[in-house]
């Protein structure tokens, strides 16, 4: 019997970004279609949360903090959140503790549950392949099961004792496969042959404030590069950056289209190339079928902790997954404006689709077994975890 058929299943979430909400929202949605009374959700996160009935009990953009050393002044409110969260998650006594990456947070929050007999469920595994592999035994002393979005992680965690399950990357549920490229060039009035390039310089505004004046410079010297032929740049925007954004666009030397999210898809799909942060929406872009070049820039101290403990050659996950470069990267120092430019001109015409013919394969180990999308697989994963809690040890 799936838990909840005679009450909601009460589930508290904590997620710490906007790419843990989405996972939220996808997953809240695939329980409740799973539970026959619907869930009872509470928790933090944001709008997609929110829309599957959370009322977050903060702003989670209090904790969508980014770097070892830009964090350091926030710490205080940071302690005071943990302990606001794990109070509510004990006195909310649901029937699942689900934490949604953002490790820094979700780890003290955990760890400040005490008492709780409920299963204590994390979503997203830490990165142990790439740096860090110690961490493998705190997850196991925090929580029950882990649910993991790649499908050579659960091994580095069953090692140990720790429940680990593939449910494959939720990033396949995104519909970035999806866009109307001949629309969106159609609304923008573009003629046929006009080159598009689609530039994602982050959603936080600490990455716009070290990639965004790189990135124009990069875009200005392809620009040139390209005299005679109509070169247009798309810049996706998150609602509370598109003001500073078009202030800022407005006095580049090429024309610029902000995009709202919603039409951030058909955007992509309308791009013959994309300068990109990295980060998901690096993938999103590979499922979008668009060449891309990545570049992202750190604060330099962050740069040079990091350098020392990370064990992967690559940051672009599918990149780190064949174990060699297929979408280039333009990292730290090599982050400047006349690397990416040459990056970007390589990839018109054969290379480009070469580099997406290459990808496509990679692209489909993330999907989980079976016909489930992964937020429904996950949602299969949380039920089987909780039945079994419910039935006791000798499960």
């Amino acid at each position: 019997m799936i838990p909840g058929t005679d009450r909601p299943l009460k589930v508290f979430m904590s997620a710490g970004e906007s790419s843990g909400d989405v996972l939220g929202g996808r997953l809240a949605a695939a329980l409740a279609e799973k539970c026959p009374a619907g869930i009872e959700l509470q928790g933090v996160g944001g709008p997609e949360m929110t829309a599957q009935g959370l009322r977050s009990l903060f702003p989670m953009s209090e904790l969508a903090l980014m770097g070892l050393v830009e964090i350091l002044p926030h710490i205080p409110r940071l302690k005071r959140r943990i302990a606001e969260t794990a109070a509510a998650a004990q006195a909310a006594q649901p029937d699942v503790l689900i934490t949604i990456d953002a490790p820094g947070f979700n780890k003290r929050m955990a760890a400040a549950c005490t008492g709780m007999t409920c299963p204590k469920i994390h979503y997203v595994a830490p990165t142990v392949w790439a740096w860090r592999p110690g961490r493998v035994h705190k997850f196991k002393d925090l929580f029950d099961s882990l649910l993991c979005l790649l499908p050579f992680e659960p091994p580095y965690f069953k090692a140990v004792g720790l429940d680990a399950r593939f449910v494959g990357h939720s990033i396949l549920e995104s519909g970035a496969d999806k866009g109307d490229g001949v629309g969106f060039r159609g609304r923008l009035g573009l003629a046929e042959g006009t080159l598009v390039l689609c530039v994602l310089p982050g959603s936080r505004s600490g990455e716009i404030k070290r990639l965004l004046s790189v990135f124009q410079k990069a875009a200005a010297l392809f620009c040139e590069g390209h005299v005679g032929r109509d070169v247009r740049i798309v810049l996706p925007a998150v609602p509370h950056l598109r003001g500073h954004l078009e202030k800022v666009t407005a006095e580049w030397p090429m024309p610029v289209h902000i995009v709202d999210p919603v039409d951030k898809y058909d955007a992509m799909a309308a791009s013959d190339l994309a300068l990109a942060a990295s980060g998901t929406v690096a993938l999103e872009l590979a499922i979008a079928k668009v060449p891309t070049v990545i570049a992202y820039r750190l604060n330099t101290l962050t740069y040079w902790i990091l350098r020392r403990l990370v064990r992967t050659r690559y940051a672009h996950l599918l990149n780190i997954t064949a174990d060699r470069e297929i979408v280039p990267e333009a990292l730290q120092d090599d982050c400047t404006p006349e690397r990416i430019a040459t990056h970007l001109t390589s990839l018109i015409g054969a290379a480009g689709a070469q580099q997406i013919e290459t990808l496509t394969p990679i692209l489909g180990t993330l999907r989980p077994d079976g016909a489930a999308v992964p937020s429904m697989a996950a949602a299969e994963a949380v039920l089987e975890i909780v039945q079994k809690r419910k039935r006791g040890p000798e499960a």
